[in-house]
C-alpha cells in the first residue's frame, strides 16, 4: 500500500511514523507513506496557501490553487482508491472504514486546517470525509495519523500475529473482553480460574460473555 498525505506541517508526521508497528511496515516494505508539503505547490511569492473566505466570517480558509495542482500531480502519476479529507463533519471514523481502506493499493489524505478548504476541493476531488470525533483539532494532521495508524495495522504481514487484529474491540461489534498475564495472583488478586483451567470451548464462552457484558454496560449504543 502506498499512503500520501498533503499537509501544511509534514514534520508532525517525524514521530509518529518513525516508531512502533507504523516503522516497521515500512521498513517490511507493507506500506509507503509520503508527506507532501501544500506549501511547496503555492504559485504564490511568499508560498502563501489561505485566504479570507468570502462573504467574511472569522478565520482563514485553505486556497484551492496549490492543493489542486499538489492532487493533480499525484493522479497522474497512479489511481487512488480513496481521496481523504479530514474534517470535523466528516463521517465518523470506525473499524469497518479501517477494514475497508485496508484493502486499499494507493490512499490519499488532505489535513484539513483554519477555518476547512475551499469547498471546491471537496466538491471535485475528495472521494471521502472522515472525522475522528465530536471535537475540534488545530489542523487534520493527527488525524490523518490515526487513519493511517488503523489501516496499516490492519495490513497483512505489519502484525506478527495476524489474529490479534482480528480480535480487537468492535471487530465483530463487542468491545474486547478483559485480559491477564502473568502473575496468576499479585497481591491476592487473582487471575479468574477459568482463564487458568486448559479447557478451551469454556474459556472461549466466557470471553464472549465477557466481551457481551462489558459492552452492554460500556457501550451499549453498539448492540442496537
Amino acid at each position: 500500500m502506498r499512503i500520501d498525505i498533503l499537509t501544511l506541517f509534514p514534520d508532525m508526521f517525524q514521530g509518529p511514523f518513525s516508531e512502533s508497528i507504523i516503522k516497521r511496515a515500512q521498513e517490511k516494505g507493507c506500506v509507503e507513506i509520503h508527506c507532501h508539503n501544500i506549501r511547496d505547490y503555492s504559485t504564490n511569492k511568499h508560498k502563501k496557501v489561505d485566504d479570507y473566505a468570502f462573504s467574511g466570517g472569522a478565520g482563514m480558509v485553505m486556497s484551492i490553487e496549490p492543493i489542486a495542482i499538489l492532487i493533480e500531480k499525484l493522479k497522474a502519476q497512479r489511481d487512488y482508491d480513496q481521496i481523504i479529507y479530514t474534517t470535523p463533519d466528516g463521517q465518523t471514523l470506525n473499524q469497518g472504514i479501517s477494514n475497508q481502506l485496508s484493502l486499499s493499493g494507493n490512499l490519499m489524505i488532505l489535513c484539513g486546517h483554519y477555518k476547512g478548504v475551499d469547498q471546491r476541493v471537496r466538491d471535485h476531488y475528495i472521494t471521502m470525509e472522515l472525522s475522528i470525533g465530536d471535537y475540534v483539532l488545530t489542523g487534520g494532521e493527527l488525524a490523518a495519523a490515526v487513519i493511517t495508524d488503523s489501516v496499516v495495522r490492519l495490513i497483512p504481514g505489519v502484525i506478527s500475529d495476524e489474529t490479534s487484529a482480528l480480535t480487537d474491540s468492535f471487530q465483530d461489534g463487542l468491545l474486547a473482553p478483559p485480559v491477564y498475564t502473568r502473575p496468576a495472583d499479585y497481591k491476592g488478586w487473582k487471575v479468574p480460574d477459568i482463564l487458568l483451567s486448559g479447557d478451551t470451548k469454556k474459556v472461549e464462552q466466557w470471553k464472549e460473555q465477557q466481551a457481551f457484558e462489558r459492552t452492554r454496560q460500556r457501550r451499549p449504543d453498539l448492540l442496537k
